[in-house]
């Protein structure tokens, strides 16, 4: 098994900020150097926006900056016509969807796990073979880790796909997670927020600071204290 749980010392991790509403904090997230934005098609959520509205946020974006489509147990139809309309976006799967609708549209798509004592994440993993990657999340109730930090020593130590830390990230915690866990990537939302869907600039730009300089850290400690 490839050992994703062991990037390069160089490594760097990518960024994702979730939850984009405005065309503000597109350009925002872009200064502050992230490398893909979520945009939340799921209509229970308070960061929901139309898939009209996302088409617009994504014209924002500059190459090299990934849209990802955020989707809770969408319609196959209303998948399709998403990939349509953004085909060079990311799906983000968050529901209770299985391995064959996540990957019946033949879309390049991430897994949302939900890590809970006694959830198995490298049997998911496995479920999920044909994954981009695992976004590990809290697991709270409704869908989405609701801002709550999870405990990292449920991670197994290795895994066969590149893993993304969600959950309760902030510019305060996230160098932390980033030394501890190694991961592929982070995914922040309400920890740089100043409302739901609304996100402070300031915060971005200190979230993706922490992270560079973690990743600095990191290069010159090629053996972080890791969890196991």
């Amino acid at each position: 098994m490839t050992d994703f749980r062991d990037p390069p010392a160089d490594h760097r991790t990518r960024i994702k900020i979730c939850g984009l509403t405005r065309e503000t904090d597109v350009d925002a997230a872009v200064d502050a150097g992230v490398d893909a934005i979520g945009l939340v098609l799921y209509d229970k959520s308070p960061r929901h926006v139309t898939l009209d509205r996302a088409v617009t946020l994504a014209r924002q974006l500059p190459p090299f900056v990934t849209p990802v489509l955020l989707l809770v147990n969408a319609e196959a139809s209303f998948v399709s016509e998403a990939i349509s309309r953004l085909p060079q976006a990311l799906l983000q799967f968050h529901g209770d969807e299985t391995p064959e609708e996540c990957g019946q549209s033949g879309h390049p798509y991430i897994r949302a796990a939900r890590m809970a004592s006694g959830f198995n994440l490298l049997d998911f993993a496995r479920q999920f073979s044909k994954t981009q990657a695992l976004l590990v999340d809290a697991h709270v109730e409704g869908y989405g880790g609701g801002g709550k930090l999870f405990d990292w020593s449920l991670l197994p130590s290795r895994l066969p796909c590149p893993m993304i830390l969600s959950a309760g990230l902030n510019p305060g915690n996230v160098a932390e997670g980033v030394l501890k866990v190694r991961p592929w990537a982070v995914d922040v939302s309400s920890g740089v927020e100043a409302a739901k869907g609304i996100k402070d600039a300031s915060l971005m730009r200190q979230f993706c600071q922490a992270v560079r300089a973690a990743d600095r850290q990191g290069a010159e400690t090629p053996s972080p204290a890791r969890i196991e």
